[in-house]
């Protein structure tokens, strides 16, 4: 996913910093994990590379927890984008299926229902997942993927997707597991303890995370930015938005001289 975003990053003067949550790729599982547990896995990987300072940006499940940092790092963290991140579930205000392509409702329904069922749901309908190519990645989103998201999931893009998912699932369903466990449970801290700029980007189009995620977040988040991308999906959203994303963020952020 972020593979593209290296030279965006260092033409806004960042440097780009991925990371699996536990249990995807060669990070260790952690199970029972919650959101607001990757706020000191983040600490741990900016003390080992000797980083001062951040901006944090989460996309799709990575936006809660790219929310996590912002409200839990204190001053180390300057300001953070949910780009289509999901909301929490629980909420009075916000109907957390709503609007959801079938394959989703279906997934978060075995999630209900415990890790136990939610597992054996993604060992027979997310198998295909863990062995996908470019060519079959729009095939196996199914109900998930707008025409828009459609029109983007195609050549060196799709090709570059589907191998980050084979890399991510390679050890099994673990991190797939607990996210959707942590999605569904407290997430740990508030929102309206974040005070640095958040924006948040969302698209009208989108089958995964709906759009009235991305506008409950806005309302929520002290001072959010809201950047509603009309026409958009799931995923069509962080490929024409990129540079947008950077610049925006970057805009709003405060680094002092000492940070450069």
């Amino acid at each position: 996913m972020w593979l593209d975003w290296d030279g965006a990053a260092a033409e806004h003067g960042l440097r780009l910093i991925a990371v699996s949550r536990p249990g995807y790729a060669t990070s260790s599982r952690q199970p029972g994990r919650n959101i607001s547990s990757v706020a000191d896995d983040v600490k741990h990987v900016l003390d080992t590379l000797g980083v001062p300072w951040f901006v944090t940006v989460g996309w799709s499940g990575g936006g809660a927890h790219a929310l996590a940092c912002a409200a839990l790092s204190g001053s180390r963290c300057r300001g953070g984008a949910t780009l289509a991140g999901v909301g929490p579930y629980g909420e009075p205000d916000l109907d957390f299926l709503a609007g959801m392509g079938p394959e989703n409702e279906a997934e978060f329904g075995a999630a209900f229902e415990g890790e136990s069922c939610l597992r054996a749901w993604l060992e027979k309908h997310g198998a295909a997942f863990r062995h996908v190519t470019g060519a079959e990645i729009v095939e196996a989103f199914g109900g998930l993927v707008p025409q828009i998201d459609r029109d983007v999931l195609a050549g060196g893009f799709a090709d570059a997707m589907a191998a980050e998912m084979r890399r991510a699932l390679a050890p099994g369903f673990d991190g797939w597991v607990d996210d959707d466990m942590a999605f569904i449970r407290p997430w740990g801290f508030d929102l309206a303890s974040i005070g640095v700029p958040v924006v948040v980007w969302q698209g009208d189009l989108d089958l995964m995370v709906p759009s009235a995620h991305g506008k409950w977040l806005a309302e929520k988040i002290p001072g959010a930015f809201a950047k509603p991308a009309i026409g958009h999906g799931h995923i069509s959203l962080v490929v024409e938005y990129r540079d947008a994303i950077l610049r925006d963020l970057m805009g709003r952020v405060v680094v002092d001289n000492n940070d450069r």
